[in-house]
């Protein structure tokens, strides 16, 4: 077989790096894209964070020549500068430095006390005062303890015991586990684990140390005042019955059995349940940290002007970015020298600025674009939101509709009517007896609206939900209207009803 050489041409996607960069900033959240600059800042000497003059007015003065130009070092776009007003807002970063506190190894660890920070170089340097961190469960229990007139062994029984409470308030393991768990030289007998039990029972939340709804609820019902437990000593009575052998059925709501039971009237049987709601049944929750991933930013704030609803990019969350001014004069002087990594630097800073720019842009003109397509929602609510997918903003903007749904994934809307996720305004579509098409949200806001106005001795079944939908024209099965009355976190009919 005869060699021969032959030239083809073909077209095929490839990733540079750039590119890929640009994409993984563009399904970052907020605070994830700042953890991300963290690392790069650390790692690239060439780029930095653009700070303020005195006056307010960022310095973006430009001193590299023919290394970058001045457009690179500012990611404010075409689209934010029409829509901020002249006069900008001026704000300066609080850096705060705080730091939980360690507890010692023992039970009585000085976790309450304040932390200062002392520089040795001089006396007159500033104090930098530590925070002090808002004390958990257990070492709210543990102080307590401390100023209790308890024996040594009683205390050290006691601390075992809240070791093992949840972030509830309650016990989840028995006492004969615990004192399994306890050494046999000990002798620990089970009375002294019920006293030191008793004990964590009257500390502070009220209802700490139970070990069951029941008993939590029973703990606070003996640890309500004196005067009210005599000016309603009928109620109070009855809601502790209640707490003691009806729970269950007071949580179907099956109140016919409950007056039965009970021998009371609708009157007694209410006024006992707002008794036993005012009770806290996870005593522990006050004192529960929310993870960080709970707190959201949001990129977009959205703004009626002048009949118009505008998006704007929220500033706060937008990093400013520019070239080190410092590098770029010393590659500015030395331009014939050859110096690949500074040369490599200063391109991947470009490439972040650049990068840093187009997401936000394309976040801002997204957003827009729901705008437009979502009006009514901004005027008149949910119930008024159109169905939307994907596929209409991709085409409206010219993008594909992967890039739509990582640019409306974790980035928020700071609305009039609240902070939404972009993703929020997509949904699926029911038809209508007209031909048309109901979003699902707006669906979802009409059964909302119909639990809020009935009647609550006779709330409304998924069957008459339906009904009541067919009956605006809407179409819709029963198992999906049961299907959005979970989302909402909406209980059935038989659980809605009360006296």
């Amino acid at each position: 077989m005869k060699q021969s050489l032959q030239l083809k041409f073909s077209q095929n996607l490839a990733l540079t790096p750039q590119l890929q960069q640009s994409i993984r900033l563009l399904q970052l959240s907020s605070q994830e894209l700042n953890q991300e600059l963290e690392n790069i800042l650390q790692e690239n000497p060439l780029l930095e964070r653009t700070d303020k003059n005195d006056d307010g007015s960022e310095n973006l003065e430009d001193s590299s020549g023919e290394y970058f130009s001045a457009q690179d070092t500012s990611i404010a776009t075409d689209d934010t500068k029409r829509s901020e007003s002249a006069t900008s807002e001026t704000a300066q970063d609080s850096h705060q430095t705080s730091r939980e506190e360690s507890l010692s190894e023992d039970y009585f660890g000085g976790s309450n006390n304040h932390q200062w920070e002392e520089s040795s170089s001089s006396e007159d340097d500033d104090y930098v005062f530590q925070e002090a961190v808002a004390p958990t469960l257990r070492e709210h229990l543990l102080g307590q303890l401390k100023l209790m007139p308890l024996s040594e062994r009683d205390q050290t029984l006691s601390m075992y015991l809240v070791d093992a409470i949840n972030e509830d308030g309650y016990l989840e393991q028995s006492l004969e586990d615990l004192a399994e768990l306890l050494p046999s030289e000990l002798e620990i007998d089970m009375l002294e684990l019920q006293t030191a039990l008793k004990h964590i029972q009257h500390l502070d939340p009220p209802g700490v140390g139970a070990r069951n709804l029941s008993e939590c609820l029973i703990i606070q019902l003996a640890l309500l005042p004196e005067n009210m437990r005599v000016e309603n000593k009928k109620i109070c009575d009855l809601a502790l019955k209640i707490a003691e052998q009806h729970l269950p059925a007071l949580a179907s709501r099956d109140y016919a059995r409950l007056k039965k039971s009970l021998h009371c009237d609708d009157t007694d049987l209410r006024n006992a349940q707002q008794v036993l709601k005012k009770l806290n049944p996870r005593p522990g929750s006050d004192f529960t940290k929310l993870a960080a991933g709970h707190y959201i930013q949001h990129e977009i704030i959205v703004k009626k002007v002048k009949g118009h609803w505008i998006a704007r990019l929220n500033d706060e969350v937008v990093p400013k970015l520019r070239i080190n001014q410092l590098y770029a004069d010393i590659m500015k002087r030395n331009r014939d020298s050859s110096n690949q990594y500074l040369n490599s630097q200063l391109l991947e800073a470009k490439w972040m600025i650049k990068n840093i720019e187009q997401r936000f842009s394309t976040i801002l003109r997204v957003s827009q674009a729901i705008i437009d397509q979502q009006i009514n929602f901004f005027e008149h609510g949910d119930i008024a939101m159109r169905p939307l997918v994907l596929r209409e903003i991709a085409d409206e903007l010219g993008l594909h509709e992967s890039t739509v749904s990582r640019v409306t994934t974790r980035k928020y809307m700071l609305t009039p009517r609240g902070v939404y996720e972009l993703k929020y305004f997509f949904g699926s579509h029911v038809a209508t007896d007209t031909g048309g098409a109901c979003s699902a949200t707006a669906i979802r806001a009409l059964i909302k609206q119909m639990v809020a106005e009935e009647n609550p001795k006779k709330p409304l079944s998924d069957n008459q939900l339906t009904d009541v939908l067919l009956k605006q024209g809407i179409v819709v099965a029963r198992r999906t209207i049961a299907k959005y009355r979970e989302s909402l976190n909406i209980p059935a009919a038989n659980q809605r009803k009360s006296l």
